[in-house]
């Protein structure tokens, strides 16, 4: 065997080799998990523990919660829906999309305000404090008719007497993690996000939490939105001793 031929030979099976393993990698059927912008971190490192353990792809949408929810509703293929909030997942249950007995309320959060880590404020929480004395610019979070962190913030905001103070200076975003991006980035001065978004990342400091009494528990719970062993076994795992050391890893408190 001349070297030219002895070279492509061993080429070829060489890629032999690596499609059989990747075909192997990912033997089952692929799981499509649609999650809360806010879980992005834990769940992409749940999803390859997952994929090494099982062999099996999982495919996994990041957006707000109101955005997901809409979009299984008009049809799209996913078999897990993992919620930023209680409502939206109320909402496919509704629409006999979940039913009560596949769903939990799996994690829980905190409402954190944060400032460019270059540009810190200090804030006291409470009635008393005029939050315009210190909140000159603008102020990010979800879209407070639908995205959950935006939901909560209003009514934490309200609750302390704060949003007729902050309305005008708000922009709204389409998930927290865009709010977050745009404090990072210092186009906003202040943000309203969950404690555990504010802890990925370096360039923001928390300059305060709302006191839970302001607003409704934060709880992301998943459910079943396509009911199959591939699934069923997916859901399962998101709630195994190994992925509630992940979530607690990124800052979540473990509800089940």
């Amino acid at each position: 065997m001349s070297i030219m031929m002895k070279k492509a030979y061993q080429c070829c099976t060489v890629l032999a080799a690596s499609l059989c393993i990747h075909t192997y990698a990912f033997a089952g059927d692929a799981i499509t998990v649609y999650a809360a912008a806010s879980l992005t971190n834990a769940v992409n490192e749940l999803d390859t523990l997952y994929e090494q353990k099982n062999k099996t792809e999982v495919k996994t949408s990041y957006a707000g919660s109101s955005t997901l929810a809409k979009q299984i509703e008009a049809g799209a293929p996913a078999d897990v829906f993992m919620s930023a909030d209680v409502q939206w997942m109320d909402y496919l249950q509704s629409k006999q999309l979940v039913t009560p007995t596949d769903r939990i309320n799996l994690l829980g959060n905190r409402l954190v305000v944060i400032t460019p880590k270059d540009r810190p404020i200090q804030l006291k929480m409470d009635k008393n404090f005029d939050p315009a004395k210190a909140i000159q610019g603008k102020l990010c979070t979800g879209d407070t008719k639908s995205v959950p962190v935006g939901k909560y913030a209003k009514q934490a905001l309200t609750s302390l007497g704060w949003w007729d103070k902050v309305e005008s200076k708000l922009v709204e975003t389409e998930d927290v993690r865009a709010a977050l991006n745009f404090v990072a980035r210092g186009e906003c001065q202040v943000g309203i996000v969950y404690a555990t978004d504010a802890a990925i990342n370096k360039d923001v400091v928390v300059a305060g939490i709302f006191p839970e009494n302001t607003h409704p528990p934060i709880i992301s719970p998943v459910g079943l939105t396509k009911k199959n062993a591939d699934s069923i076994k997916f859901y399962k795992f998101l709630q195994s001793g190994q992925a509630k050391t992940v979530f607690k890893k990124y800052g979540f408190t473990v509800l089940k």
